[in-house]
C-alpha cells in the first residue's frame, strides 16, 4: 500500500490530470488535481525508521530521506545512510538526494532542568506507544543513557545539544536536523525551547557545519 500510494503521489506532483489504477484505492480517470503546489516540484521526503529496503527506495527514487532515530545509539543507523547514498549513486539520482536526522529532544537553560522537565512527558508518550508495540516501560536510567553523547535523545542545555547534533553530523553528514518534543509540556517551556533552538543551537551548528564544509 505504501509503495502504491507513494507512486501515485509522485505522479500527482508531476501531472495535473492523472490516469491511474492500483489495488488500494479507487482509480483516477484523468480528473484534475487542484490547487497545484506553489513549489515546483512539491518537496516529498521519504521517512525511514529502520527498514533497509525503504532507504534503498528513497535513494533509487531520488527522494530526500528523513531518518528517524528515537532510541538506541545513532551510529547503528549509519548503514541506512550508506545504503541510501549507494542506491542513489547507482540510480544516478545523487544530485536530488538530501538527508534529515529526526530526533526527540528538548532544550532548556540548564542541563538538569532540561532533563527533569522533559522526562515525564517523554516517558508518558513513549510508554503509551510501547504498550501498543510490546516495548518495556521507559526507565529514568534508560532515558539518561539516551541523553549521553552517543544516545538518541537531544536533551540538555544549548551547548550539549549543539555538541550532540555536530557529533551526529560527523556520523551522517546530513543536511537537516528535525528536533521535536513529544508528550504534553508546559507552553512556556516549549516556547523557551524554540527560542534557544533558534537563537543559540541553530546558529552554532550552522557555523560549525559551514567551517567543516569549507
Amino acid at each position: 500500500m505504501f509503495a502504491e500510494r507513494l507512486e501515485l503521489l509522485l505522479r500527482l506532483r508531476e501531472e495535473t490530470h492523472v490516469t491511474w489504477q492500483g489495488q488500494t484505492r479507487p482509480a483516477l480517470g484523468g480528473e484534475g488535481v487542484y490547487p497545484r503546489p506553489v513549489q515546483d516540484p512539491l518537496p516529498v521526503w521519504l521517512a525511514v525508521g529502520g527498514t533497509p529496503a525503504s532507504a534503498v527506495r528513497a535513494g533509487t527514487l531520488g527522494l530526500p530521506m528523513a531518518l528517524a532515530i528515537i532510541g538506541g545509539e545513532p551510529e547503528r543507523f549509519v548503514p541506512f545512510a550508506e545504503l541510501y547514498r549507494r542506491a542513489a549513486e547507482q540510480a544516478g539520482t545523487t544530485e536530488q538526494t538530501r538527508l534529515s536526522i529526526n530526533s526527540h529532544g528538548f532544550v532548556a537553560r540548564g542541563a538538569q532542568a532540561a532533563a527533569d522537565a522533559y522526562f515525564p512527558a517523554h516517558a508518558e508518550q513513549m510508554n503509551r506507544i510501547g504498550r501498543e508495540r510490546g516495548w518495556p516501560p521507559l526507565s529514568r536510567a534508560s532515558y539518561e543513557r539516551d541523553r549521553e553523547l552517543r544516545g538518541a535523545l537531544l536533551v540538555g542545555d544549548p551547548q550539549q545539544v549543539t555538541e550532540k547534533i555536530l557529533y551526529q553530523h560527523e556520523l551522517f553528514g546530513h543536511d537537516r536536523c528535525l528536533l521535536q518534543t513529544v508528550g504534553m509540556m508546559d507552553h512556556r517551556d516549549v516556547m523557551e525551547f524554540i527560542e534557544l533552538l533558534g537563537t543559540e543551537v541553530a546558529p552554532a551548528v550552522r557555523a560549525e557545519v559551514a567551517r567543516r564544509r569549507g
